[in-house]
């Protein structure tokens, strides 16, 4: 069976509220955290930009197979390479170096007229500026 690494930052974070899509899926869960910025997406999820240059957006790595991944892809708005895809999939590794793998990300100009609400899904919608309360 294989297994893919997919880091994730928003509504697949566990207790968020599409962990359940992926769940079924998942064979391990490790804390993590890549460099870049989210953005909001009408308070209703997070796009990553990713950026060497900018902190470290906390997340997790679930470990999934096949079907997870297909998954994720279907709700990330995923069709393939040089498709019109709502997010990109591309690989990445963990600010540490020692995790790799899958992340969904926006482009640069695709968020640039989104919020930008910092490195961490969780402590936006804790927010006051956000109406998750």
């Amino acid at each position: 069976m294989t297994l893919f690494q997919v880091f994730v930052y928003g509504t697949l974070l566990q207790g968020e509220q599409n962990h359940h899509v992926v769940a079924p899926y998942v064979t391990h869960i490790e804390t993590g955290a890549v460099y870049g910025w989210l953005h909001s997406v009408a308070d209703l999820y997070p796009a990553l930009v990713l950026d060497s240059s900018a902190p470290r957006v906390e997340g997790e790595w679930l470990t999934v197979n096949e079907k997870g991944l297909q998954a994720m892809d279907r709700l990330e708005g995923y069709y393939g390479e040089g498709k019109r895809n709502d997010y990109e999939r591309v690989f990445v590794t963990d600010v540490d170096g020692k995790k790799e793998g899958f992340v969904y990300v926006y482009s640069s100009e695709r968020a640039k007229h989104l919020p930008r609400i910092g490195t961490s899904w969780r402590a936006y919608k804790q927010s006051y500026e956000c109406g998750f309360k």
